[in-house]
């Protein structure tokens, strides 16, 4: 099987000389060349046809921001990796690389003149990255739902009435893109509380969620109350538990103890707390992301009677995290991401979603590369009323 090609895109001659030499020690990733700026990259893909580009965003003359939007024109399933100090440091610049159709972003070190650092970054998060968005294509369908070795599941009984009481949400690589085609086709007056988990560097994600929803969708605190209506974004850096209080009162609680699966905020840590507290009353699903987080705790909430959907392969970037669950038997159902909110509908015993209504911003029909587009401010815009 040949290499993943690479071409690398960076203003900055160390930083093309270390991601090259980095990327090209892996013996399944072949760099096929670089670009200083965003104009001699488009040049560059037609004629070494990459399967991924790493891309800076702050560069002279085409900024990595223009060049993404030219891309994604020309050609709209290449995946790209924003590699950039500014993904970390510019909450408002990783979202709007998102919102432009950049596959996943990585955090460049802040001292980009130290070789090192810079090569430990590099191992650690983007050559996974790398491989995890071009496996699918390299290696054929379904290869990312190879099962983990997860017992199947016999779950305990459900309660008679089905009554969903929390729903729980976990999603990595193109999470952003599909819970903002989800969240905004929810109602105000949704059922149950909502707690989510999206792994990715500190940004205002809820803040640019909440402004496009009629649901309101926060950032959680510690301490924070659970009530029926509102979304709960567990913050950069910190798990996010569930803590039963006095009374049927469920807080949130944040701490920072070691990452899981390499991940803080981690979906199995979510997950767990949700099965511990909710049992039988648990909702929960799996969006697009890249690994195993989530199988865990998916498992727990089905031993406890809950129930779990995941999204499909076709709808999503990367079929790794929901892939896996489905894998080791623990999905309720796989559906298209146009077709979850109906079923969120129907399982928190509301009235399904009007025929023919369909999330927004999701065509009827997956885009080949299975990536959700991010609803303008102004289609996402639906007015709280307080």
């Amino acid at each position: 099987m040949a290499g993943i090609q690479v071409l690398v895109v960076d203003d900055s001659v160390v930083i093309r000389k270390v991601l090259s030499e980095a990327l090209s020690a892996d013996p399944e990733i072949e760099v096929v060349g670089t670009a200083a700026d965003g104009s001699i990259a488009l040049s560059k893909i037609p004629l070494l046809q990459p399967d991924l580009i790493t891309l800076d965003v702050e560069m002279p003359g085409m900024s990595g921001l223009e060049t993404l939007a030219a891309i994604r024109k020309l050609h709209p399933k290449l995946p790209v990796i924003m590699f950039s100090t500014l993904t970390e440091r510019g909450a408002a610049t990783t979202l709007e690389a998102l919102s432009l159709g950049a596959s996943d972003c990585v955090t460049k070190p802040h001292n980009s003149t130290n070789v090192d650092q810079t090569r430990a970054r590099i191992r650690a998060e983007l050559i996974p990255k790398v491989k995890g968005l071009c496996r699918k294509e390299k290696s054929g369908p379904g290869s990312a739902a190879t099962p983990l070795p997860f017992k199947r599941v016999t779950p305990v009984e459900r309660s008679p009435s089905g009554l969903i009481e929390i729903l729980a949400i976990g999603t990595s690589t193109g999470g952003p893109n599909a819970l903002a085609a989800l969240l905004p086709s929810l109602a105000k007056d949704f059922p149950v509380p909502i707690v989510l988990v999206q792994y990715m560097p500190p940004v205002l994600l809820a803040e640019r969620l909440d402004n496009q929803s009629s649901i309101s969708i926060h950032e959680g605190a510690d301490g924070d109350v659970l009530i029926p209506g509102h979304v709960w974004i567990a913050p950069g850096d910190f798990h996010m538990r569930l803590a039963r209080g006095g009374g049927r009162t469920v807080r949130l609680t944040m701490h920072q103890d070691p990452p899981q699966n390499s991940c803080r905020p981690s979906v199995d840590v979510l997950f767990e707390s949700v099965a511990e507290v909710y049992g039988t009353s648990v909702l929960a699903v799996v969006l697009t992301g890249m690994g195993s987080d989530g199988v865990r705790g998916a498992q727990l909430i089905r031993e406890a009677g809950g129930q779990v959907i995941v999204q499909d392969e076709a709808s999503s970037v990367v079929w790794g995290m929901p892939g896996q669950v489905a894998a080791a038997g623990l999905a309720d159902a796989i559906l298209p991401l146009s077709d979850i909110p109906a079923e969120l509908e129907r399982r928190t015993n509301r009235h399904s979603l009007p025929a023919g209504r369909r999330v927004p911003g999701v065509p009827e029909k997956a885009d080949p590369d299975g990536r959700a587009q991010w609803l303008s401010s102004t289609e996402g815009q639906r007015g709280k009323q307080p």
